[in-house]
């Protein structure tokens, strides 16, 4: 490679940039791989043709193993069951449970039907599952009896006491008008099919009516609905494309080196209603024909540990808070993990001490950070296994391939010099269609030009990665100053007593805003305020360089 096959805004990402191409805050990657235009019940038919007998999904706290050939005669079962139950292209279908292989088997089932799969988050209570089934209009929903403390269908017959009396599939709803049918895949409730009629209802009459359906779906049609957070007001659905996720979870892949590696085993915590479990995990099974091992229906730090030493996992996905909980176990170095080569820490802010313990501790030694947003589809950052530890500790990693990112003043909207923090903006095949029956809130996110707004507050290096200094919304103004809070917890996850740290901002009359540490410490430990205080005043940090800007260490 040369400056003068690539622009000044171009970074190769086929391999670690080695030359510093960037000039100003915009960079695209670019890659020597096209774009898939496959859908994402092509993309299983493709590895299970491929790896027949390879194990697609292993779920050890209910005994499930799948081969990849096992798997695809489910989807097509379930999925022509679909068809028979009269479900439609374009209907909504809400999967609403813990981590499960129904879960993956209606993810591929309501793809292959052109049925839109609606992520509805298993932790959901009676308002907000009638707000997110409303919004979007679902037509279906699957769920267990109960999980835990949530009782799926006693919540759902609050909401449709309809249920009861009615025939499966004609649900009559007041409050949900456009549900007519619950499958239910664990035990058999009035008014609700069981999932075994669901997998006897398609005839070869509609295998025949799915067979012909895949030659008339698109692979820009949306296919499916993940909800947002809506610490902001409601959550909105951001709403997913075949082309959005199969060619998201490709590229994660390649990155990962999945196309090279033999028998990549991934340990798979993460929910898969999230982005991260479901395109990181289900749609890269399928577009990579990796093995996924769930290691407990609800997340649990020791049954991680377990199921990557017992079932040999070359991989293991998290959020940083599981990778702290599986630093914390007291019996962490009795668990075998010779086996994992890398792994991925995506979802939240990224401490660079935890980073490096997970290195350095669990030996993980290809370890990277990725970055993105549910709108995003999700990744449009993330490090390489093979990067110093500096960037897999300090950055968010390189942009992602056929991918553009900016970073520019919030309130002009110009690009920033390169190096200098701005909010970060993604444009490409990633972004989303829109946020669902919601075209205000699409607009104010997504401009005209097609670049959505993260809300993120970033830095690119000349090499095309990316640091996150915070979110726009978290930032704290204290007394006219600046303040993230993720560079003071940062900090804190330095102190050896410290386990997990959350900064926030508290209201005060005098400073406008105060900064507030919630410190959770390791087992065992004792700390005091003082001590943390102590420890702030001691060291040379402080990007702020008065110390009047930040109350911690006062």
């Amino acid at each position: 490679s040369s400056l003068s096959i690539f622009p000044p805004s171009a970074v190769h990402v086929d391999s670690p940039p080695t030359i510093p191409t960037l000039t100003t805050s915009y960079a695209h990657g670019t890659s020597s791989k096209s774009l898939l235009f496959s859908t994402v019940g092509g993309s299983l038919q493709a590895s299970a043709e491929r790896f027949p007998d390879r194990e697609a999904v292993v779920f050890l706290q209910d005994g499930v193993r799948k081969t990849f050939s096992q798997l695809q005669q489910d989807v097509d079962q379930a999925a022509a069951g679909l068809l028979a139950l009269g479900l439609k292209r374009g209907d909504r279908l809400g999967m609403w449970g813990p981590n499960t292989y129904e879960w993956v088997l209606f993810q591929f089932a309501s793809a292959k039907a052109g049925i839109i799969l609606v992520s509805v988050n298993p932790a959901y209570q009676v308002q907000e599952l009638e707000f997110a089934l409303r919004k979007v209009g679902c037509n279906a929903i699957v769920c267990p009896t109960q999980f835990k403390t949530q009782k799926y269908c006693d919540m759902l017959r609050q909401i449709c006491p309809e249920m009861d009396t009615a025939i499966p599939g004609s649900v009559k709803s007041a409050r949900l008008p456009d549900l007519h049918t619950v499958i239910v895949t664990d035990s058999r409730q009035p008014g609700m099919y069981h999932l075994e009629d669901v997998m006897q209802a398609g005839s070869s009459q509609h295998m025949q009516q799915l067979e012909e359906l895949q030659k008339k779906l698109s692979f820009d049609d949306p296919i499916n609905i993940q909800f947002t957070s809506g610490t902001t007001g409601n959550p909105k659905g951001a709403t997913l494309s075949h082309h959005n996720i199969v060619n998201n979870a490709y590229f994660i892949g390649m990155r990962l080196g999945y196309d090279w590696r033999s028998q990549v085993r991934v340990c798979l915590p993460v929910p898969m209603y999230h982005c991260f479990g479901s395109v990181g995990g289900g749609i890269v099974m399928a577009t990579h024909g990796i093995t996924l091992v769930s290691p407990s229906t609800g997340y649990d730090g020791r049954a991680n540990l377990a199921a990557m030493e017992s079932e040999r996992c070359t991989f293991v996905y998290g959020t940083p808070t599981m990778y702290i909980d599986m630093l914390g176990q007291p019996d962490l170095a009795k668990f075998d993990l010779s086996s994992v080569e890398g792994g991925i820490m995506a979802g939240s802010p990224c401490p660079p001490e935890i980073v490096k313990k997970v290195i350095s501790t669990m030996g993980i030694k290809e370890f990277v950070i990725a970055y993105g947003t549910t709108e995003t589809s999700p990744v449009s950052f993330c490090g390489f296994p093979t990067d110093n530890l500096e960037r897999k500790s300090e950055t968010v990693g390189c942009i992602a391939s056929h991918i553009e990112a900016k970073v520019v003043d919030p309130g002009s909207g110009q690009l920033v010099p390169l190096g200098i923090s701005g909010e970060l903006m993604i444009r490409g095949y990633c972004v989303m269609l829109e946020y669902w029956g919601d075209v205000a809130k699409t607009d104010e996110c997504i401009a005209k030009d097609r670049w959505y707004k993260t809300g993120d507050i970033a830095s690119l290096d000349k090499y095309g990665f990316c640091r996150i200094e915070g979110r726009i919304k978290d930032m704290i103004i204290r007394g006219g100053e600046n303040i993230y809070p993720a560079e003071i917890e940062q900090f804190l996850h330095t102190h050896p007593k410290v386990q997990e740290a959350q900064v926030i901002g508290i209201k005060d009359e005098r400073m406008g805003e105060e900064v507030c540490a919630c410190l959770k410490l390791k087992a065992g430990q004792d700390c005091s305020a003082e001590d943390i205080k102590a420890y702030c005043s001691a060291t040379s940090y402080c990007s702020f360089q008065d110390p009047t800007l930040c109350n911690i260490c006062e």
